[in-house]
């Protein structure tokens, strides 16, 4: 071999070398590309998941409140219904008591009233 072919030959495999460098590095740089995308989407979907989770949990335990606040409210009227109840009982039957009393003082007033004209 002369020196000028090994020289050009020494060359050509400098560059071939540098050229396969270069595909290496567009490679690796696209499959990094790639992966920090595909981790991209994995991230994204999975934080979009756990939101779901969240606002389904936020449901639940709001549902469970409502339920909670509604069925104490419904034991609170019951209570201030059957305490009305018993109050207008109680006022019911002492009207029934006194009512005799009451129509024998009207009745008496009304008997004064036009036998002497005044009140």
């Amino acid at each position: 071999m002369n020196k000028k072919t090994g020289k050009s030959d020494a060359l050509l495999a400098i560059r071939k070398i540098k050229e396969t460098e270069e595909k290496a590095r567009r490679v690796i740089l696209d499959a990094q590309e790639k992966e920090a995308i595909k981790i991209m989407q994995d991230a994204y979907n999975e934080a979009k998941k756990i939101k779901e989770d969240y606002v389904k949990k936020a449901r639940s335990e709001a549902e469970k409140k409502k339920r909670s606040i509604i069925d104490e409210a419904s034991k609170e009227a019951e209570k201030i219904r059957r305490k009305a109840e018993e109050e207008a009982s109680a006022l019911n039957r002492k009207a029934k008591a006194i009512m005799p009393q009451t129509v024998e003082k009207f009745a008496q007033r009304i008997k004064h009233f036009l036998e002497e004209g005044a009140l």
